[in-house]
């Protein structure tokens, strides 16, 4: 972060609950454009003219999807961890992102039930 941000000194520091909240919200959002696309794939996408091709690009998505995931949730955990040498706040900050993916998960399931 001090690549980007070194020159620039704020005194606003967002709390850790916050952090993971976006972190998590983020995620949501990434999982929610990923539904998206399998569940209009076909009608944007067409059927896949090569049945080989299909399972090929699943598990590329889903490789490129954990990749991914693992960036939102434990980017600047590292980043925490590694440069910042605050590993009490790095493990705080995976804690909550897991605390608060769980909520959206109760959530979409509470709204799934309504439906």
């Amino acid at each position: 972060m001090k690549l980007f941000f070194g020159k620039y000194k704020t005194k606003y520091k967002p709390s850790l609950l916050f952090v993971a909240f976006l972190q998590a919200t983020g995620l949501a959002i990434y999982c929610l454009l990923v539904g998206l696309v399998f569940w209009q794939g076909e009608t944007w996408f067409g059927k896949p003219p090569n049945l080989f091709l299909a399972p090929v690009m699943f598990l590329t998505l889903f490789v490129a999807s954990a990749l991914i995931s693992a960036l939102i949730v434990l980017g600047y955990p590292f980043i925490l961890f590694w440069e910042k040498k605050k590993t009490g706040e790095a493990l705080k900050l995976v804690i909550y992102t897991t605390a608060w993916i769980l909520f959206f998960v109760f959530l979409i399931a509470f709204f799934l039930v309504l439906i």
